[in-house]
């Protein structure tokens, strides 16, 4: 039986409470989540609690806010001069909004709140500070491909089965701009 280590695609069914109970994601009822183990695809006290584990097992780890999703960072609060949008940008509070440095990173921020001439844009993690609760079952555990390990995550085998009848040429480059976006989202 293959075990959890690193360079292995592992693929679990999860549900995510915060600490008052409330569900916040889960895979209930959706293809189980496929990761890369060892790359730093999920928070990394849920990737060290998944280590050693097999196919088939279950399992429930609380997280403090360091080994999920960080502590809540006031210094990652950004206040962005409202004319830096063009004027037809609808904006709101609560709206997530996407901001590109000098280099064309992009990073995600949601908009806190706005004042008259500035926007102030929290780019924490939206679970940051929180502590969490996992329930898991290890559905799968496999060797991962030599485009996995390159690419640094795992492929979504799920993809070809939505529509059978896509040419293989056009998953190709679905699967190429995947890749750039989740490179995007590590950064």
């Amino acid at each position: 039986m293959t075990k959890v280590e690193k360079d292995k695609v592992v693929e679990i069914h999860y549900t995510l409470r915060l600490s008052d109970g409330t569900v916040e994601d889960s895979t209930e009822g959706e293809p189980p989540l496929p990761y890369l183990h060892g790359a730093g695809n999920i928070p990394p006290g849920l990737e060290r609690a998944l280590e050693g584990h097999n196919a088939g097992d279950t399992f429930t780890v609380t997280l403090q806010p360091t080994d999920a999703y960080g502590e809540y960072d006031d210094e990652m609060v950004d206040a962005i001069p409202r004319d830096a949008f063009p004027d037809e940008t609808e904006l709101a509070e609560g709206d997530e909004i996407w901001l590109i440095d000098e280099e064309g990173n992009e990073t995600p921020g949601i908009i806190e709140r706005i004042e008259e001439e500035m926007l102030f844009v929290d780019y924490n993690h939206p679970l940051a500070g929180e502590t969490v609760t996992f329930d898991v079952q290890v559905v799968e555990v496999r060797d991962a491909t030599p485009e996995e390990l390159e690419h640094g995550h795992a492929h979504d085998q799920y993809a070809d089965e939505w529509d059978e009848d896509e040419d293989d040429e056009d998953w190709e480059d679905d699967d190429e701009e995947l890749d750039e976006e989740e490179d995007d989202e590590v950064k």
